[in-house]
């Protein structure tokens, strides 16, 4: 658990943090492959937090005393079934509102990495996953149910990137 301005105040579990909307830490890595496609997945439907759902980057929750960078490395690595990938790289962080959810929200540290390892996703976190060129996945976030923090997460990785030009 973390305060407004992002210092640790405590640890609870998982399932606490969410059933009491306590403010916490995230993690969120866009994955790309050589090509520059973006990894795209659905969550499975026995996922705590958002079931069921399409989401355009892979993360989590910090663990206790994890760094941001500890964990953006051990979430994508987990979630793409792979190992020796390179460190992803921090752009930004930022506080999610928690849109939709009971709470205040969470902190997002955004990352990006390159995947060029053939991913095996975790059956019990993905049903399904994709690398999509970057206008596909801009068509599909308007038909899919996406998760709240990915899309947004995504939206600022792509301003932010356009910023950056």
């Amino acid at each position: 658990m973390v305060d407004e301005r992002d210092r640790v105040l405590g640890q609870r579990s998982r399932g606490a943090v969410y059933a009491r909307g306590l403010r916490h830490r995230c993690a969120a890595i866009q994955v790309r492959d050589p090509e520059g496609r973006i990894f795209t997945h659905r969550r499975t439907p026995g996922k705590l937090i958002f079931p069921g759902m399409y989401d355009p980057v892979v993360g989590g929750v910090l663990g206790a005393g994890e760094t941001y960078d500890e964990a953006a490395l051990r979430e994508a690595e987990e979630e793409l079934g792979v190992h020796g990938l390179p460190r992803p790289v921090h752009r930004f962080t930022y506080l999610f509102d928690g849109a939709g959810t009971a709470g205040q929200g969470w902190f997002v540290a955004v990352y990006e990495v390159v995947c060029a390892l053939p991913v095996r996703p975790q059956p019990e976190e993905v049903d399904w996953h994709a690398f999509l060129p970057e206008a596909e996945l801009e068509r599909r976030l308007t038909e899919w149910d996406v998760v709240p923090d990915g899309l947004e997460t995504h939206r600022r990785l792509r301003d932010w990137r356009h910023a950056a030009r």
